[in-house]
């Protein structure tokens, strides 16, 4: 199953690296990239992850709109696709031309047609397409990486060239949210030319990167058949994060390689035929150059291990049964549990469901992430618990068929024809969600619902709609006194409560931290953080994961002391948490003491 060479010796022009969120996309990608800029090959990395950490990883501010150039990396220059800069310049392009030419009036209204999620979608999109299809830009590089969002969102990234292709092709007239179609023949070349080069196996080859765990390989394996259906067929696989042999006895420390061991033989069917590396679980964060150039460069200096000696320490917390006794108390409503991709959500999210659940309570337990599987974290039936999906294709036909029946039901041919073209545009699927978004944030007024979220960007793009939505509702309303829109039950820490699931390491806790603040933004002030999967309050002893376990605890005092009005600690377990029992014993687990 393994291949002679490995990832980063057969990279065309475009390499992609996706997976399920927390995998470690980014730290191989910049690995990746180092090592071939340090062969003298000239390269740019992308994020195209709205809630990108390039610039934690590199330690300076990414550029937006140009590359940056990478200090102690020559050959380097990394870019961020921010959705939010490439919707302003692409309504700028569109608007731009127009001031002071027409009346402000309709000025205005461009300018609020072009302020949803689905204009910042593509807008990113746009961007995204230009840099597969840009000979300027493939005549600078010998090769571009890209730093891809958790797989749902890149997964739907990858499809909007077909997608828009397609719909430019049969669409010839009338507008979209891109703009006057008739005007669109640019475009329509440049999504052709971005599927042809996505499906090149000569110049683009796609990582799909995992942890030896089951649901992280089960992704991957979905991932690979759904890329393999657009033409995508030059994949490869990286398992990150193994535990390395050791002749520690650490109960801990043994049972991550029976986990990792179990998981690896269950590869699914859909992985065994791909080439696949293994990358070894390390001791420190993957920051800066020097540690992720040893991330693939073997060296003297051994980076599984930490030599120094340490104290033990006991960390003591509140527990996730904590929370749930306050969240209790209100007798209902919402909790959206939010954060990057790979910090846990989903299993959290259970967690309080079935303790909510255990307690009598009526909940409903469902998810905005179109590749979450919080059924499979429940794993049995549960008494007062109802578990369901926002899938947003089944959204998109549902919202299709109810305006046939509705707008449509009175038009002529014609009329019904121009309709159903305009149902068609990808920008359809955001409209459908967030009418099933707003419908469960309703159904917290009667019970209590626990919301799974979307990673991080493709959360805040869909809180995003929530609040076009209000202030259009609100500037169109004769009496604002009276309305309550999606986003104001939101605001309300009595209808909502916002659980923030961080890891307790330096780039997760930044970037929950960068979440609170755009959550902060959007006048939604969050409830409690979640640090999860913690070793501090597991009290591992093999060498390895003290080390790791000593580097939480400064992350830990952070959260404490400077970020969360409340919180609450899980700890890693030696089993994976899924199902009732195991979920309730995550939810009651108290402290333990790190040893070394």
């Amino acid at each position: 199953m393994n291949a002679q060479s490995r990832w980063y010796e057969q990279v065309g022009k475009y390499q992609f690296f996706t997976g399920k969120g927390g995998v470690g996309k980014t730290s191989l990608a910049c690995a990746t990239a180092i090592l071939l800029a340090d062969r003298g090959k000239k390269v740019l990395l992308v994020s195209t992850d709205p809630a990108s950490n390039l610039a934690h990883v590199f330690g300076i501010d990414i550029g937006e709109l140009e590359p940056t150039d990478i200090p102690g990396a020559p050959g380097l220059a990394a870019l961020n696709i921010d959705p939010e800069a490439a919707a302003q310049a692409y309504r700028d392009r569109i608007v731009g031309p127009v001031r002071g030419e027409l009346p402000p009036s309709v000025v205005a209204k461009m300018e609020e047609e072009l302020s949803g999620a689905c204009t910042t979608e593509i807008a990113a999109f746009d961007e995204f397409t230009t840099l597969l299809t840009n000979p300027e830009t493939a005549a600078r590089y010998d090769h571009i990486i890209f730093d891809t969002a958790p797989t749902g969102h890149t997964l739907r990234m990858l499809k909007l060239p077909s997608a828009w292709s397609d719909f430019l092709d049969a669409n010839q007239t009338g507008a979209s949210c891109l703009g006057p179609l008739a005007g669109l023949e640019k475009q329509r070349q440049q999504y052709h030319q971005a599927v042809d080069t996505l499906a090149d196996g000569n110049r683009t080859m796609v990582v799909l990167v995992s942890r030896p765990q089951c649901a992280a390989l089960a992704e991957a394996a979905r991932t690979s058949s759904e890329l393999s259906a657009l033409g995508v067929s030059h994949q490869r696989l990286v398992v990150n994060g193994v535990m390395p042999e050791s002749e520690s006895d650490d109960p801990l420390a043994q049972a991550m390689r029976r986990r990792d061991a179990e998981a690896l033989s269950r590869l699914p069917d859909g992985l065994r035929s791909l080439p696949t590396d293994y990358v070894e679980l390390r001791a420190m964060n993957l920051v800066g150059i020097d540690v992720l150039r040893g991330l693939l460069v073997p060296s003297s200096k051994d980076f599984r291990r930490a030599s120094k000696t340490v104290e033990s320490s006991k960390i003591d917390a509140p527990t996730l049964a904590d929370l749930v006794d306050a969240i209790e108390a209100d007798g209902h409503g919402l909790v959206m549990v939010l954060g990057k991709g790979g910090v846990g959500k989903t299993t959290i999210a259970a967690a309080v469901a079935v303790e909510l659940a255990s307690r009598g309570h009526d909940v409903h337990l469902t998810t905005t992430d179109p590749a979450a599987h919080v059924a499979e974290a429940i794993a049995s039936e549960v008494e007062h618990l109802q578990v369901s999906r926002i899938d947003p294709r089944a959204e998109t036909e549902r919202y299709r068929q109810h305006v046939l029946s509705t707008k449509g039901k009175d038009l002529d041919e014609a009329g019904r024809a121009l309709l159903e073209e305009d149902l068609r545009s990808p920008c359809t699927e955001e409209i459908a969600v967030f009418q099933a978004f707003s419908k469960v944030i309703r159904e917290g007024q009667h019970k209590f619902v626990v919301m799974d979220t979307a990673p991080t960007g493709h959360t805040l793009l869909l809180l995003d709609a929530t609040g076009s939505y209000h202030r259009d509702i609100i500037r169109h309303s004769k009496d604002p006194a009276k309305i309550t829109t999606p986003m104001m039950r939101l605001q309300d820490p009595a209808q909502t409560k916002m659980l923030i699931v961080a890891l307790p390491e330096t780039t997760p806790v930044l970037e929950a931290a960068a979440l609170q603040e755009d959550l902060r933004r959007a006048d939604i002030e969050p409830w409690a953080w979640v640090i999860n999967a913690s070793l501090a309050a597991a009290g591992p002893s093999d060498p390895l994961l003290v080390a790791r376990a000593h580097s939480e605890v400064a992350q830990i005092a952070k959260v404490k002391t400077e970020l969360a009005k409340r919180y609450a600690i899980t700890p890693w377990l030696a089993t994976e948490p899924v199902g009732p029992t195991a979920l309730r014993a995550l939810t009651h687990h108290a402290g333990a003491t790190v040893t070394n």
